[in-house]
């Protein structure tokens, strides 16, 4: 009886040591998505200013639609390349946070 309660207090000691890892490393991931979101936001609003500056500075109409088209082009790409960060970040922490509960998981079916 001893001997499974030991069993059990030792399981429950990991298990919460896994929690608190996992916590920490869902904090960490969610500090650095709301970092590389607040660059991508300073970098879009700064282009977008710059582009407003080039389209004011136009004299001729075929030459305002090519530098919006330009700067379309670009914020599209930026923010497929950002989507697909924060994504791989996503699925990173996904991994890493799973990783452990299926250590778990396999030692509580043996």
């Amino acid at each position: 009886m001893t001997n499974l309660f030991e069993d059990f207090q030792k399981m429950s000691k990991e298990n919460m040591d896994t929690a608190m890892a996992n916590m920490g490393l869902v904090s960490q991931t969610f500090q650095s998505i709301a970092t590389e979101t607040a660059d991508y936001s300073k970098k879009s609003f700064e282009d977008t200013s710059a582009a407003v500056e080039k389209l004011m500075a136009v004299k001729s109409l075929d030459k305002a639609f090519e530098v919006q088209s330009d700067f379309a082009k670009s914020s599209y790409e930026d923010f497929v390349g950002q989507a697909t960060k924060i994504g791989e970040m996503y699925t990173s922490m996904a991994k890493e946070v799973y990783k452990p509960i299926e250590d778990v998981v396999n030692k509580a079916i043996k």
